[in-house]
């Protein structure tokens, strides 16, 4: 109806009605550009999708302080290196990241030893230095990433500790 019953239309005017538009659009489809089809593609440093991979930040920030960094290394590049990992490690579940995740990284290139292994010292060293600068080191982060094989980020936080002191080349891979 196109006015109100209450409004009274002048007799020298005709009653108005409903018209079509003249151009009639095409049917919606539920489709969108972005949308993948399937499983998330994989490959070369395209990652490991996952839900609320953010939250890996957060629970870095709060184990900053029991991270051990010996001279030379910076806890900046120790958290941007070990993200990927535990990103990894969430990805796999496919879930969010939790902080057994960033712990099992952080054990696994010794971050929670004192006084780590030299070998493992020298490869740290060289594997993730300068990674906080994440605009020009991220396929050095991904490198990281890859290192530790799937068997290893399916093992419980107590099953990587009670190993690692022992069997750290077994847990990365080497």
């Amino acid at each position: 109806m196109a006015a109100p019953r209450f409004r009274s239309v002048p007799a020298t005017e005709h009653a108005r009605y409903y018209e079509s538009p003249e151009h009639v659009p095409d049917a919606w489809v539920p489709g969108r550009p972005g949308e993948i089809d399937g499983f998330q593609p994989s490959g070369p440093a395209l990652g490991s999708q996952g839900p609320d991979q953010g939250f890996a930040l957060t629970i870095a920030e709060r184990l900053r302080p029991k991270v051990i960094t010996q001279s030379g290394e910076n806890v900046d590049d120790v958290i941007r290196g070990c993200l990927g990992v535990a990103l990894r490690r969430a990805s796999i579940f496919s879930r969010a990241p939790v902080v057994h995740d960033l712990t099992i990284a952080f054990t696994i290139w010794g971050f929670y030893d004192p006084a780590p292994p030299d070998e493992l010292l020298a490869l740290r060293r060289s594997m993730f230095e300068g990674l906080r600068h994440v605009a020009h080191h991220y396929m050095e982060a991904r490198a990281v990433a890859d290192t530790p094989p799937e068997a290893t980020l399916r093992m419980t936080p107590a099953q990587v500790a009670e190993r690692y002191p022992a069997d750290w080349r077994e847990l990365l891979g080497r």
